[in-house]
């Protein structure tokens, strides 16, 4: 492995390596930004970034204010300085939503900032068994009054429109009078992408008894957005202490003034309800919020941070990963996996985007990040949220089928990146144009189907995108007379973004090509198997013999690029035809190369983003030799510039099966604490949710070495690094599995459901609830 670029910087932990939480132990404005998105909350349908409840008065860049609902997004026409014909004519943008989270201190006329008086103690932890981030400090103000203040947030999981906040201040050193002034502050903004960056308009605002609303409503796509907000503020020995309400400009606060004995405390309660319609209407929006709102403070704080400990308790059960001697790594899989939980959707018509529910980088946008990367960790732990990404593309299908005929194609061809399933992106030769988005979604419908042994979804979702997408390959391919009529996909992009535009990318061939055949195995299992079910879609799709045959055909007579002189598949026609270049002769401050070169200049080398040929010999690992794979590995490795974050878990994964055990653990060391380490220099935009994912990956299917081929468990485990041990579960149909690494022993044991069969380095094993213990090979 040669020495990569971003190796060279000596990267100092941030965070204390704590096996369950994240600690910040002291506040510092320069790392503020940083930390507002790895102390986000989310619940996959509503997510906080990690900001203060006060107002924050730090310099304008170095906070990202941010309150998000998955799948909400304002519009606005896409401008070109030239224009083509047929390109996306709106983008889709996620929105900074009215901020619930605010919550100002007063002592006296003195008003709680961090920045101003002395701030003597400071700690604010992300507790990741619990789901709550908890901020507790002593400050003393200009004119000396000191207070302990403990504020705890958390999104509720079980409940996914509610926020809750619980507030404690304590008066240490004096007597007076306190004011606490809880807000929803619908006057904010988005703070990148938008030209018009207030794309809220405030509707409504109510006040009521006990509850204060907010209804606001995005102009440009019609979605209204409804927040009820109840404060339940009590005096030390538990009277309630009651507030006033205001609407000053564009949001809703109830202001409480009350007498504070010294050494005494008081406890705000502020429950919030959070609800995205489209076209809503405004009474039938802040009815269901207020229901929500009243059922939570019926049960109370305590109650629901209680619920919201058992969700994480039943949700840790299947997930958690455990690691031994390396406690850096220990904390990272878990804040990895609790981050990839708070960002996805689980409704079916949401999905998880680049960026989670974090920020506001790439839009809000989802790509083939979700099938590739995000989709296996659920599968594998908790498939029913599986299911919900898979049922997101077919809910989306319709556009894929439009987006399609955009570009002269049948069938259907899903957005490169989008949030509601209408392409957003402005720039085809970076999106469009990487068709093998089609053949993802078809590989992840099939290893669900594998996994889950769902046949139904099969029936009712599956076999519709899956021939849908076999359509678009279809069409899009044709038979090349001087390629002695094999077909042929021009003017394509593989998962390599810095080589769009070539013809027969070996990685989209050999998807392609999978994807036909898929669709005619699946076409045979429902004639057997639900013949009625396949009669009313072929009728509804309109689907004949005709092109059964032609994806027959074209799947024999893929073009499988291959060369006998370097052993190597070349990644598409022109690579092995451009000038190599040293990575390591290009300066570090130039990359990541998309950056800071032209196009054209990165186009004409042989450069590579991320993992493309080398990719496929993870997904279709099964049709290619482990000679194949160690010499596409050292072609590709040396020009591979890993300027996206995706690629180096895939190069991790590789390097394992080949027996370049180094390589492996280095390019895991680059995924595992990207955030948490900032890495790559760009926490504070969001964090990296693909790679926090793919970190799973590096550990199930590169260190462990498992693969599912053939619908068998098939495993080639070793300790990687200092590693002493490490454990983790997967779930395959009604089973669970336990695989423990210990020394050079892997001990299987099932947890759950009939015995399984598996593979473990070749030798063939019945796994039940007693378990075995078998070596573990030697690299």
């Amino acid at each position: 492995m040669r020495t990569h670029h971003r190796n060279q910087l000596a990267i100092p932990p941030l965070y204390d390596y704590e096996p369950w939480q994240i600690k910040e132990k002291s506040f510092s404005i320069a790392n503020n930004h940083r930390n507002e998105a790895i102390f986000s909350l989310g619940n996959g349908y509503m997510g906080v970034r990690g900001t203060f409840e006060e107002d924050y008065t730090g310099p304008a860049n170095t906070s990202t204010p941010g309150v998000y609902i998955n799948g909400v997004y304002a519009a606005e026409e896409i401008f070109y300085g030239e224009r083509t014909p047929k390109q996306p004519e709106l983008s889709q943008t996620i929105v900074n939503l009215a901020n619930w989270t605010k919550i100002n201190l007063f002592l006296d006329r003195e008003k709680f900032d961090m920045l101003t008086g002395e701030l003597i103690e400071y700690q604010r932890v992300l507790k990741l068994k619990q789901g709550v981030l908890i901020r507790h400090l002593r400050w003393r103000s200009p004119g000396g009054k000191e207070v302990e203040i403990t504020v705890s947030r958390f999104l509720s999981l079980p409940a996914p429109n509610l926020g809750l906040i619980n507030y404690r201040v304590k008066a240490l050193n004096f007597k007076g009078k306190i004011s606490l002034v809880s807000m929803i502050d619908g006057n904010v903004k988005n703070h990148h992408h938008l030209r018009n960056p207030k794309a809220l308009e405030t509707r409504e605002t109510i006040l009521a008894k006990r509850v204060a609303y907010l209804i606001q409503e995005i102009a440009s796509t019609g979605i209204s957005v409804g927040m009820a907000m109840v404060n339940q503020l009590q005096d030390q020995a538990g009277n309630l202490i009651s507030g006033c309400f205001s609407a000053p400009g564009e949001g809703v606060c109830q202001e409480f003034t009350f007498e504070l004995e010294q050494g005494t405390e008081i406890n705000l309660n502020k429950y919030v309800a959070c609800l995205a319609i489209r076209h809503a209407d405004s009474v039938q929006l802040s009815e269901t919020i207020q229901l929500a709102v009243e059922q939570a403070v019926e049960k109370g704080y305590g109650q629901l941070l209680k619920e919201q400990g058992l969700y994480l308790k039943d949700f840790w059960s299947d997930a958690d990963i455990r690691i031994e001697g390396d406690p850096a790594s220990q904390q990272a899989f878990r804040f990895n996996i609790y981050h990839l939980l708070q960002s996805t959707g689980r409704d079916g018509l949401t999905n998880a985007a680049a960026k989670g529910l974090t920020g506001e980088f790439y839009e809000g946008h989802c790509f083939w990040d979700t099938e590739t990367y995000i989709f296996p960790f659920f599968l594998y732990n908790k498939p029913e949220i599986a299911r919900s990404l898979l049922l997101y593309r077919y809910h989306t299908l319709e556009q894929a089928r439009l987006n399609a005929r955009r570009v002269k194609l049948t069938g259907a061809l899903f957005p490169w990146r989008t949030i509601n399933g209408e392409e957003a992106s402005s720039y085809f030769m970076g999106s469009t144009v990487q068709f093998h988005i089609d053949a993802d979604i078809a590989y992840a419908v099939k290893n669900y189907l594998a996994v889950t042994g769902d046949q139904q979804f099969l029936y009712d979702y599956g076999a519709e995108i899956i021939f849908e997408t076999a359509r678009m390959w279809a069409d899009r391919g044709c038979f090349i007379e001087l390629r002695d009529d094999q077909f042929c996909l021009n003017e394509v992009c593989g998962p390599d973004e810095y080589q769009p535009g070539v013809a027969n990318n070996c990685y989209t061939n050999y998807l392609a090509k999978f994807n036909l055949e898929y669709a005619l195995e699946v076409f045979a299992l429902l004639a057997e198997e639900a013949p009625d079910r396949l009669a009313e879609l072929k009728e509804r799709i309109d689907l004949t013999a005709d092109e059964l045959e032609l994806w027959k055909k074209a799947a024999s007579n893929m073009f499988l690029p291959y060369n006998r002189k370097l052993s190597i598949h070349p990644q598409d026609d022109s690579f092995l035809y451009k000038q190599t270049i040293d990575l390591d002769s290009i300066p570090v401050e130039e990359f990541p190369l998309v950056e800071h070169w032209h196009p054209l200049a990165i186009w004409r080398y042989q450069l590579i983003k991320q993992a493309d040929v080398v990719l496929l010999m993870l997904l279709l690992g099964d049709r290619f030799s482990l000679a194949e794979k160690r010499s596409n590995y050292d072609y590709y490795e040396p020009r591979t510039t890993h300027d996206s974050s995706l690629s180096p878990a895939i190069y991790s994964i590789i390097a394992s099966e080949i027996g370049y055990d180094q390589d492996a653990y280095n390019y895991f060391k680059q995924t595992a604490r990207i955030d948490l380490d900032n890495y790559n220099q760009n926490t504070e935009q969001g964090v990296h949710l693909a790679c926090m994912a793919s970190t799973w990956m590096v550990l199930v299917q590169g260190f462990a070495g498992m693969r599912n081929y053939a619908g068998t468990l098939c495993f080639k485990p070793y300790l990687p690094g200092n590693w002493q041990g490490y454990q983790f579960k997967l779930k395959v149909k009604d089973s669970q599995l336990l695989l423990k690494i210990e020394g050079e022993y892997a001990f299987y044991q099932l947890l759950k459901g009939p015995a399984i069969e598996i593979e473990h380095d070749g030798q063939r094993l019945t796994i039940n609830n007693g378990g075995v213990k078998v070596l573990i090979g030697v690299k």
